[in-house]
């Protein structure tokens, strides 16, 4: 039987996914544009295997990327147990944890467009920066960024879009706790277990809104970034 929709139970899990989502394309973003750039400039035999290392949240199974994160930040793992006993953050069961969940799950999708976009910049004009005395740094803020920022911003949304439906990995390393770490896409499915079917529709329709307002979006800036090379 369908109980009448809790407006609580759709806001809550709303603004939660939003500041998750948020979040995790700030971290994934970050660290997609610095692989990114690495590899496309790299020359290194290693850098197909780094890249598949870096590809694999794509295709392994969301939980499996939750249970390897949770060995990591779990409270016998290494890196969570120093967390726990250098700093007193404990990941597991937090809204931090869905953040780390989600920018690992949502990372190819920023990493590889990344790396597409500043392969594309012409070397050239690279060069002709350093011919004019202007430092890798400076060449990087002033040519690469400025001539790859579409395609880097398309992998974001994408990133977002991905990051706020994220549900397996998300739900092994931050559980399922109402207003603290119950996402929209657990809410809809602990919503489907308890019968309340109105709320899970609504759920299921403003996420699924969200996300393709953000593939409209990556669609409409990536041609223009082709466009302008085709011109």
């Amino acid at each position: 039987m369908t109980q009448g929709l809790d407006a609580a139970a759709v806001i809550v899990p709303l603004l939660l996914s939003l500041k998750v989502a948020f979040w995790a394309t700030c971290v994934s973003g970050l660290l997609g544009i610095v692989v990114g750039l690495y590899l496309a400039r790299s020359r290194c035999w290693l850098r197909n295997v780094l890249d598949t290392v870096f590809t694999l949240p794509m295709v392994l199974p969301p939980t499996v990327m939750g249970y390897y994160l949770l060995v990591l930040f779990g409270s016998k793992g290494w890196l969570g147990a120093w967390l726990k006993d250098s700093l007193g953050i404990s990941l597991i069961f937090s809204w931090q944890g869905a953040v780390v969940a989600a920018a690992v799950v949502s990372f190819p999708l920023v990493f590889k467009p990344a790396r597409a976009a500043f392969e594309s910049v012409d070397p050239q004009l690279e060069q002709a920066g350093r011919v004019l005395g202007v430092s890798e740094w400076g060449i990087v803020l002033r040519i690469s960024l400025p001539l790859a920022w579409r395609g880097i911003m398309a992998g974001m949304m994408l990133g977002f879009a991905r990051a706020l439906g994220e549900f397996g990995a998300t739900l092994m390393i931050a559980g399922s706790i109402p207003g603290k770490t119950q996402t929209l896409s657990i809410a809809i499915y602990e919503a489907v277990q308890a019968g309340r079917d109105g709320t899970a529709t609504l759920l299921a329709l403003v996420i699924s809104s969200v996300c393709v307002g953000m593939l409209l979006l990556a669609t409409w800036i990536t041609p223009k970034r082709q466009e302008a090379r085709g011109a």
